[in-house]
C-alpha cells in the first residue's frame, strides 16, 4: 500500500526513507572509494607499462640506427675505394663493378651529380619513391636519408650514396638492400605488453611497415626517428579503463575521503536512536480511503516486442548504379549514405583479399559529398581499412594522394560532370581503377552479403593540395606569360586550378571558381559548346590568351580561343602528342572512338603508335598499363600523362602542360596560330539522346544487329563507328548518364550531311520515335 501525505503532513514513508538514506549514500561512498584506490592501482601500473614499452621503443630504435648505418659504412666503403673519374666516364660499368663488391645488394645504378637524367625520367616505370630518393639527396643536411620503397619481391632498403665530395659529389649511386635484417631486428625486440609499429613518412603522411604485440594498445601521436632514414618507431600503449585524471597522488586521496565518509555514514546508521514525536505516523489519505473500494483502472497499454527493438530495415541497392567504369546515381533515390556505407565495406574486403590496408578517401563540392563520404569511410572502416580523409578535392588530387601516401588505392566520392542531384564513386585498389566486371563484383559481394565486419580502421585527415601544387608547379613551368581565364564551372576545381596554374607563370582571370554544389552558372561540363558561352565571353572582354574549362570534380579539360573557337580535345591531343613523342620516339598514344580520324595520321607523321580504345576512363588507364602507352586522351577531354605524370587523368595538370607548349613556342605564335597546325574537319560537338535509365544499352544492341553502312569501315569495340575516305560517324551509349552519345566529322559540309543523313535512317530504322538533335 502506498502511503501519500497531504496538507504538508509527514508520512511513514518519508520517515523510512530519512532513516535509509545515509546506509545508502555510505554505501555508494565506499564503493566508490574502493573504485579510486583499484583506480590508482591502474595508474600506477600503467605507467610502469608506459615506461616498459617505450624502453622497447628505444632499443628497437637503436637497433635499427645501427643496422642502417652498418650498411651504410660498408657500402660508402666500397664507393670510396672505386675510381670516381671511371664511375663518372661509364656508369653501367661501374654499377656492374659496385655489385659484384656488394654482394647482398639487389639492385644498384649510378647517376650523374646532376641527377638530370632522373628529373626527366618516366616515374612510372622508373619508379616514384626511388625518384623522389635521390632528388631530395641534393638538398639533404647530411647523408642521405634511407628509405624504404616497394620492390619486385617486396620491400627493399633504398641507400643513396655520394661519389667524391660529399658537398660537391660527381656522381651519385643509389643501391637496394633486403628489407629483411631491418625487419628480424624490429620483431626480436619484444614490445612488453604494449605495441610497436615501424612507420616511414613524414609530416604529411606516414606508413605503417611493421607491427608487433597487442593490436588493442593505444597509439601514441609522434614516433622516435630512426637515426639515417626516413623511418620511424611508434609505442602503442597498453590502456586501461580509467576515467579518472591520471595522477596517482589525487586518486588515492579521493578513495581514501570516500571510503572514510561511507564508513562514518554507515555507522551513524546503525546508533541506537532517540524515539521522538517525528517516529510517529500521523493519518493520511491513504487511511481514510483504504476501505473504500477501488476503481476501475485502465489496462496499460504495453509497447508491441516490435516496435521496442524493430530490426534493421535491409538496405536495397540498385543494381543499375554499378556502371561500365565507377559508381554513379541520384541521391536520394538509388543513392544514399546507407549504399554508400555497404559500398565502402566491399572495397574494403576487396582491399582485404588483396593485401591491402589503407586507402584515401576524397569529394568534389556536392552538397552530398561529406555524408557520402564521412559514410563510405565508416564502410571501409568496419572492413578493417585505414581511411586517409583528404577532404574536398578534385578527383585528380586523389589519385596523387594514393601515389603520394603510397597506398595504391583511392575512392573519390564525386558526380564528375553530371547534374547536381548525381553523385557517385571513382575508386582506385592496387593502383588499377576499378571497371566492368571488377564494379559489378561489388555488388555481387553486396548482394550476397560477402562483407569483411568487425574491423576498427583508422581515420585521419591529412591536407595534399599544397604537396599537389608544389609537384606540378616544380616540373612545369611557361616561358613566357599568358593571360588565362579558368572557368571551373563553381566546381571543386576551383580551389585548386588557379594556384596551379599561377604557380607556373600564368596570370589568371578566375570565373565560377568559387565552389557551390548547387552549380548556379552554368552545367560543369566542358564537353557542351552552350556551358563555353560565358569563357567564350570572358575572354574576348578580358582580352585573354586563351580560355580553359574544367568538369565538376577537375578529370576533364575544355579550350577555348581569343576568335571564340572550341578547340576540341582531340585537336589538343595532337599537341600532347608532338611533344611527348618529342621525347619518347616510337611511343604509343590511344585515344577513344569518338576522336576525329585526323588524329592517327598525326600520330604516325609525329613517329609514334596510333591506337583506338573504348571511352572511358578506367578502361583507358587499363590500356595504358597492357600497352605501356606514354599518353591517352579522350574525346570528353580526359588527358592521361604517362610521361612525366602518374597515367592518370587530370585535366588540372593536363591544363599546365598545355600552357607550357604554349608558351614555350620557339616562334612566340599565338595559340590561335599554335592549334591551326592541328588538321580539323567539319565536326559536330558530342550529340547526346536522353533514354530511360537502361535502354540505351538495349537500343545499342538492336542497332548494332540491324544497322548496314555499306563500303564503310566499322569499329565496334565501343558503339558503332562507320568510317569513309571522307568522314566517319559515331553512335554509343554512355556509361555515366542513361544517354546515346553520337558524334560526327568530315571533310567538308556535303560530306558531314550525308553521314549524318545515312546515320539518321539508321536509327530511326531501329526506333522510330527516337528524338534526334541533328
Amino acid at each position: 500500500m502506498v502511503k501519500i501525505s497531504i496538507g504538508g503532513r509527514i508520512h511513514a514513508g518519508t520517515i523510512e526513507w530519512q532513516r535509509l538514506l545515509p546506509l545508502a549514500l555510505g554505501t555508494l561512498l565506499v564503493l566508490l572509494g574502493l573504485s579510486c584506490l583499484w583506480q590508482t592501482w591502474l595508474i600506477a601500473d600503467e605507467g610502469h607499462a608506459g615506461e616498459r614499452v617505450h624502453a622497447a621503443r628505444d632499443k628497437a630504435v637503436q637497433r635499427l640506427s645501427e643496422e642502417i648505418a652498418s650498411e651504410r659504412v660498408r657500402v660508402q666503403a666500397v664507393i670510396d675505394t672505386a675510381d670516381a673519374a671511371a664511375i663518372v666516364a661509364n656508369p653501367a660499368e661501374a654499377s656492374a663493378n659496385l655489385r659484384r663488391q656488394i654482394p647482398s645488394a639487389l639492385a644498384l645504378e649510378v647517376y650523374s651529380g646532376g641527377l638530370d637524367e632522373v628529373l626527366h625520367a618516366n616515374y612510372r616505370s622508373f619508379g616514384y619513391g626511388k625518384a623522389a630518393q635521390l632528388m631530395a639527396a641534393q638538398t639533404a643536411d647530411g647523408s642521405p636519408l634511407a628509405q624504404t620503397i616497394p620492390g619486385p619481391a617486396g620491400r627493399v632498403i633504398g641507400l643513396v650514396l655520394p661519389v667524391g665530395s660529399p658537398k660537391h659529389p660527381q656522381a651519385w649511386v643509389w643501391v637496394a638492400l633486403p628489407f629483411a635484417p631491418l625487419q628480424s631486428a624490429f620483431e626480436d625486440i619484444s614490445p612488453d605488453g604494449g605495441r610497436l609499429e615501424l612507420r616511414q613518412g613524414d609530416d604529411r603522411g606516414d606508413l605503417r611497415l611493421l607491427a608487433s604485440g597487442s593490436p588493442s594498445a593505444e597509439r601514441e601521436s609522434n614516433g622516435v626517428a630512426v637515426g639515417g632514414s626516413t623511418l620511424s618507431v611508434v609505442a602503442a600503449l597498453p590502456r586501461a579503463y580509467i576515467v579518472l585524471p591520471r595522477v596517482w597522488p589525487l586518486t588515492a586521496v579521493l578513495g581514501l575521503l570516500c571510503l572514510g565518509g561511507g564508513l562514518y555514514l554507515i555507522w551513524l546508521r546503525s546508533r541506537p536512536r532517540r524515539q521522538g514525536a517525528a517516529d510517529l505516523e500521523e493519518p493520511v489519505l491513504s487511511d481514510l480511503l483504504e476501505a473504500a473500494p477501488e476503481p476501475a483502472r485502465p489496462a496499460r497499454r504495453l509497447a508491441s516486442p516490435a516496435a521496442a527493438s524493430a530490426p534493421g530495415v535491409p538496405v536495397t541497392v540498385d543494381p543499375s548504379i554499378f556502371r561500365a567504369y565507377d559508381v554513379r546515381g541520384v541521391v536520394g533515390q538509388s543513392l544514399n549514405k546507407d549504399v554508400a556505407r555497404l559500398l565502402g565495406q566491399a572495397i574494403g574486403s576487396v582491399m582485404r583479399e588483396k593485401g591491402l590496408a589503407e586507402t584515401v578517401v576524397g569529394r568534389d563540392g556536392r552538397l552530398s559529398g561529406p555524408e557520402l563520404a564521412s559514410a563510405l569511410a565508416d564502410g571501409l572502416r568496419e572492413a578493417g581499412i585505414d581511411v586517409i580523409d583528404i577532404g574536398a578535392v578534385p578527383t585528380p588530387v586523389v589519385y596523387y594522394a594514393a601515389y603520394r601516401f603510397n597506398t595504391g588505392c583511392g575512392v573519390a566520392v564525386t558526380g564528375s560532370h553530371n547534374p547536381p542531384e548525381y553523385n557517385g564513386f571513382k575508386i582506385v585498389v592496387g593502383g588499377e581503377t576499378l571497371a566492368e566486371s571488377a564494379i559489378k563484383d561489388l555488388y555481387r559481394r553486396i548482394a550476397s552479403n560477402e562483407l569483411s565486419r568487425g574491423g576498427k580502421g583508422n581515420l585521419r585527415h591529412m591536407d595534399v593540395v599544397p604537396d599537389y601544387v608544389d609537384r606540378i608547379t616544380s616540373d612545369v613551368q611557361a616561358e613566357r606569360r599568358l593571360k588565362v581565364v579558368v572557368d571551373c564551372g563553381n566546381g571543386i576545381p576551383g580551389a585548386v586550378a588557379p594556384q596551379v596554374l599561377e604557380g607556373i607563370g600564368c596570370e589568371v582571370i578566375p570565373l565560377y571558381c568559387d565552389v557551390d554544389g548547387t552549380f548556379p552558372n552554368h552545367h560543369p561540363d566542358p564537353s557542351d559548346p552552350h556551358n563555353l558561352e560565358d569563357l567564350i565571353f570572358a575572354v574576348k572582354q578580358t582580352g585573354a590568351d586563351l580560355g580553359v574549362a574544367f568538369d565538376g570534380d577537375g578529370d576533364r579539360l575544355g579550350v577555348v580561343t581569343r576568335e571564340g573557337e572550341i578547340i576540341f580535345p582531340d585537336r589538343t591531343l595532337m599537341l600532347f602528342a608532338r611533344d611527348v613523342l618529342s621525347r619518347q620516339p616510337g611511343a604509343t598514344i590511344i585515344y577513344d572512338v569518338k576522336c576525329t580520324g585526323h588524329l592517327k595520321g598525326q600520330i604516325l607523321d609525329a613517329g609514334g603508335s596510333p591506337m583506338m580504345w573504348r571511352t572511358g576512363h578506367s578502361l583507358i588507364k587499363a590500356r595504358m598499363r597492357e600497352t605501356g602507352a606514354e599518353l591517352a586522351g579522350e574525346m570528353s577531354g580526359h588527358f592521361f600523362f604517362k610521361e612525366r605524370w602518374y597515367g592518370f587523368d587530370d585535366g588540372i595538370y593536363a591544363c599546365a602542360r598545355l600552357m607550357e607548349i604554349l608558351a614555350g613556342d620557339l616562334d612566340e605564335r599565338t595559340p590561335e596560330a599554335i592549334f591551326a597546325t592541328c588538321p580539323k574537319g567539319v565536326s559536330t560537338p558530342e550529340l547526346k539522346v536522353e533514354m530511360a535509365e537502361g535502354e540505351h544499352y538495349r537500343f545499342i544492341e538492336k542497332f548494332r544487329q540491324r544497322a548496314t553502312f555499306g563500303d564503310a569501315t566499322l569499329t565496334t569495340i565501343d558503339g558503332v563507328r562507320a568510317d569513309w575516305q571522307d568522314g566517319w560517324g559515331l553512335v554509343r551509349p554512355s556509361n555515366t548518364t542513361p544517354v546515346l552519345v553520337l558524334r560526327f566529322d568530315a571533310d567538308n559540309e556535303a560530306a558531314l550531311a550525308r553521314i549524318k543523313k545515312v546515320f539518321r535512317d539508321q536509327l530511326l530504322a531501329v526506333d522510330p520515335a527516337l528524338k534526334l538533335p541533328f
